[in-house]
């Protein structure tokens, strides 16, 4: 039986948030050798990791900045205490910052998003990828789209991918899990709810496989955090 979504989720943010503290620092301890240099000590990537089932109450990658449902600044009072905002900066926080907030503050937010991003693809690519189709990267898409469209590959690659969960009429064909877990369990069903194909499986380098046939209307999978085509 698959754990509650917004308890695999608290876990998979909690990950994602614990490589990001580890790559902060990796870049600010002085021994490392920069934001690009070695961690201090070897350990897993975030990719070869998988959700802590205990971390209930753990740190997530972030506060939200979508789009706000209550009343927020207009456009034209989006002005910082000090100088003045981009035009991308502007798009980005249009419409994302509550009433008798410091937009300064969430455009700060999302920069860190930005930057968490970043040093995790350096690490980890699959890691950034992985967190982007699970959801631990708040506001993802505008995120990238106006604060840091270097990060622009990233999303075009987890575009390609889907989270673990239930998944209606995947595509057909071959798909890697970001994670080495070996709890990680799939099955591919079909219209009367014939298992036509089920794992785990791993490839060369542990990570688990799926192969979806094709005529399969629902894709299930437990412990995989993500999946991408292979």
């Amino acid at each position: 039986m698959r754990r509650p979504l917004h308890r695999r989720r608290a876990a998979a943010a909690a990950v994602f948030a614990a490589l990001l503290a580890l790559t902060a620092c990796s870049s600010s301890d002085g021994k490392g050798g920069g934001a690009d240099g070695p961690p201090k000590a070897a350990g897993p990537s975030r990719s070869a990791t998988v959700p802590d089932r205990q971390a209930e109450a753990a740190e997530t990658a972030g506060p939200t900045a979508s789009p706000t449902k209550g009343p927020v600044v207009p456009d034209s009072e989006l002005k910082p205490v000090t100088g003045s905002f981009t035009e991308k900066e502007k798009k980005y926080l249009s419409g994302r910052v509550p009433q008798n907030t410091d937009p300064a503050a969430v455009l700060q937010t999302g920069q860190e998003s930005c930057q968490r991003l970043e040093r995790t693809a350096k690490r980890d690519r699959d890691a950034a990828v992985g967190a982007i189709i699970a959801g631990d990267v708040p506001d993802a898409e505008a995120v990238i789209a106006h604060l840091c469209t270097a990060q622009k590959p990233l999303l075009t690659t987890a575009k390609t991918g889907f989270g673990e969960g239930t998944v209606s009429s995947p595509k057909p064909g071959g798909y890697r899990a970001l994670t080495t877990n070996p709890a990680c369990t799939w099955q591919a069903l079909g219209a009367d709810g014939t298992v036509l194909a089920s794992g785990p499986a791993t490839g060369s380098e542990g990570k688990a496989r799926a192969d979806i046939p094709a005529g399969t209307r629902e894709f299930t999978s437990s412990a995989c955090y993500a999946w991408l085509p292979v």
